[in-house]
């Protein structure tokens, strides 16, 4: 078997490289502090965070998703105390459709309700996968 080595793979055609149909890395993440003045600290294919209130955030993406079936996982780390996070872009908060230009997202300090109350949290992870328009 041979080993291909390089430092880039670019697809011919733009968008994301394929292997097998398959996408190779993840359509837009970003790690942001969602507490305070929201910033992004490292992120791909993100343009910009909306601060919406306390725990509510929106991703902007830098280049559109190809639809709305995209899959998102966000994940969250605070200093102290339970904090659940919920992606509410894909359908979890009510009013919120998916969008391809963004996803909104929800850090609540309890399990998911109509009641359940927004919390700002220090470290924010959100994986988008799903292919570029």
């Amino acid at each position: 078997m041979s080993t291909v080595k390089c430092n880039d793979i670019t697809n011919v055609t733009g968008g994301i490289p394929t292997v097998k149909s398959q996408q190779l890395i993840p359509t837009a993440w970003v790690n942001f502090n969602g507490t305070g003045t929201v910033a992004i600290r490292d992120s791909e294919n993100v343009s910009s965070i909306s601060d919406n209130g306390s725990g509510d955030y929106t991703v902007n993406f830098a280049t559109a998703m190809a639809n709305a079936n995209y899959t998102p996982l966000l994940s969250t780390w605070y200093g102290g105390g339970s904090v659940t996070a919920l992606v509410a872009g894909s359908g979890f908060k009510r009013g919120v459709t998916p969008s391809t230009t963004a996803l909104r997202v929800m850090t609540t300090t309890a399990v998911w309700s109509n009641s359940a109350v927004g919390a700002d949290i220090s470290g924010v992870y959100v994986t988008v996968m799903g292919g570029q328009a």
